[in-house]
């Protein structure tokens, strides 16, 4: 439930802050004072649309913040999801349980146009709000009535009531599914001149790298060869002269080392001290030998050779050529040879490929008529149940006689369009093959009629009160929020909003602001608005009231500014009746 809510320079509220509880908690003041400012700012947090005009004159920002206590299941899940994305920022309270845990919500306005948002310890979209936040906090409103006539928010008030948020989830990853294979199905279906002048382009391409012969690591190896046989006389000479210095000619470094050897043989015998120098000097002339055998050898194998270096050079060429034509590198155009086989191939095996992405489509289809199918049988089957449901509570609303049909239907056909899809109708959507109408017929023997064009402002209200009820044991909402649906009642019928109100107050906390002293005696806590002027400036304040504080605010809904003994009283009677009801 909303536990605390935090606004600083929001419309005409300087700073404000309220501690709320459990069960139902009216907001009460005069017309005008500001009651639905708060409204509006529980509105920003649930990621609606922010703008430079909420702020108030003379601040850079304005700023709503919340705490969210989040019961053990839900708190669980969303902590869950949350460190999926990143963030760890779920609260815990003096008091709660390890399981039991505050969701920090914080959005800022700026003038600067630069708004920021905080969602559990994290930086956070609009969208990021919507996703979390409008599912845990529920707003109902004059203007959010519309909501009841719109064919989507119908169809998700009747799965809502029916609990289809499995089968909507599969409903949604079939249509996906559908969409995917229908689109892969047309992409490959192309036009078939279209494929064949491509087939004709991949077939030369291919020619071409087939017949080059292409080697991994030849160019390298060819640029190694190129510069030996450019400089082969170079490489003749050093390697010539190397050999004749080493071993060959008079004075040669392994004659030397042999000489000095001689010497230091006999000394050797008579002073060991001197053996391990005679034992290099034999290793030393050992190894010079066989670097000038080596020598000597490549010597004998180096030939200027134009004729084959003419043909390095045309071969490094064409390699080049090739890397600029199909890619950076050889590597590359190697394996640009290997995807054109694979293409060509693929299209050389077209009817296969053709009927594997059909039955892949068909059986695409399949599964999202079934998924429909299951979808539409348990609308259908719940149908029936939230009209019961709603017409009971209408009764109790002084609407003895509506009735509230809730029609399932096969929804129309659409032109299937461009994002993905191949053509033709399209039966099925992403919620199923179900359009969902809500019909009124606010008295006996009328026909009924789609709700936006009979129904009045007053029962619009009452119909959105009978849904928030039907749903109220399946709804995952932690707080509904009322903003005057009592709009067009008085009465009875308020007394028996109130009711109602309380009853849902039982199972999730309610937040209602009214004019109704009716509903307003029903409360577990009640808030008044003020407004105020002075020194040029407006302000609105919250205070809770109770006791005789509230009882004079009941009296003055009842009577007005300066209330009477008699709605002094009648407002005591009133909170008296409420309490005895409930007990």
């Amino acid at each position: 439930m909303l536990s605390v809510l935090r606004i600083s320079g929001f419309a005409l509220i300087d700073e404000l802050e309220l501690e709320l509880g459990p069960g139902l908690t009216v907001i009460t003041g005069e017309t005008g004072a500001g009651k639905s400012i708060i409204v509006e700012a529980l509105g920003l947090l649930r990621g609606g649309r922010a703008s430079a005009d909420l702020i108030r004159a003379g601040r850079d920002e304005a700023r709503v913040e919340a705490i969210i206590d989040l019961p053990a299941a839900i708190a669980v899940e969303l902590r869950a999801r949350l460190e999926a994305e990143g963030r760890d920022g779920l609260a815990q309270a003096e008091g709660q349980t390890d399981d039991e845990l505050g969701l920090l919500v914080r959005r800022t306005v700026s003038r600067t146009g630069r708004g920021r948002i905080h969602l559990a310890g994290g930086l956070a979209t609009a969208g990021d709000l919507a996703g979390t936040v409008a599912g845990l906090i529920d707003i109902a409103s004059q203007h959010d009535q519309q909501s009841l006539t719109d064919a989507g928010s119908q169809m998700a008030i009747l799965d809502a009531f029916a609990e289809n948020e499995r089968l909507r989830t599969e409903m949604a990853a079939a249509h996906r599914t559908l969409v995917e294979t229908t689109a892969a199905l047309a992409a490959f279906n192309a036009d078939a001149r279209t494929r064949a002048e491509r087939e004709d382009l991949l077939k030369f391409q291919l020619g071409e790298l087939e017949a080059a012969g292409l080697q991994s690591g030849e160019d390298e190896q060819l640029r190694v060869e190129r510069e030996r046989l450019k400089g082969a006389e170079k490489f003749f000479g050093a390697a010539s002269r190397g050999e004749e210095v080493l071993y060959a000619q008079e004075g040669a470094v392994v004659g030397l080392i042999a000489a000095v050897s001689r010497e230091l043989g006999p000394l050797a015998a008579l002073d060991p001290a001197l053996a391990s120098a005679l034992e290099r000097l034999a290793g030393a002339q050992a190894t010079v030998e066989d670097v000038a055998r080596d020598l000597g050898r490549y010597a004998s194998h180096v030939r200027s050779d134009p004729a084959r270096l003419a043909e390095v050079e045309e071969r490094l060429f064409l390699l080049s050529r090739l890397c600029r034509k199909h890619g950076g590198t050889l590597a590359q155009v190697i394996e640009r040879r290997e995807v054109i086989a694979r293409e060509l191939a693929e299209m050389g095996s077209f009817e296969e490929g053709l009927a594997e992405r059909r039955d892949a489509q068909a059986r695409a289809d399949a599964a999202a008529r079934a998924a429909a199918e299951a979808l539409s049988k348990s609308r259908r089957k719940a149908a029936s149940g939230l009209e019961k449901k709603i017409a009971e509570t209408l009764r109790d609303l002084g609407l003895g006689h509506a009735r509230l049909p809730v029609i399932v239907e096969p929804r129309a056909v659409e032109p299937r369009t461009a994002a993905g899809d191949a053509g033709g109708d399209a039966t099925i959507g992403v919620s199923g093959a179900d359009r969902v109408r809500f019909l009124f017929a606010p008295n006996p023997g009328e026909e009924a009629r789609p709700l936006a064009r009979i129904a009045s402002g007053g029962e619009l209200s009452r119909v959105m009160l009978a849904v928030k009820q039907a749903l109220a044991k399946t709804d995952r909402v932690l707080t509904y929020i009322f903003d005057e649906v009592d709009s067009g009642v008085g009465g009875g019928t308020a007394e028996t909003i109130g009711r109602k109100l309380k009853k849902i107050a039982a199972a999730r906390q309610v937040i209602a602001i009214t004019h109704l002293p009716q509903i307003a005696a029903f409360a577990d806590a009640h808030i008044r608005v003020t407004k105020t002027s002075g020194q040029g400036r407006t302000r609105v304040a919250v205070e809770p009231v109770a006791g005789k504080e509230r009882t004079r605010e009941i009296a003055r809904m009842l009577g007005g500014a300066t209330p009477s003994a008699e709605a002094t009283a009648h407002a005591d009677e009133m909170l008296r009746r409420a309490a005895d009801s409930v007990n």
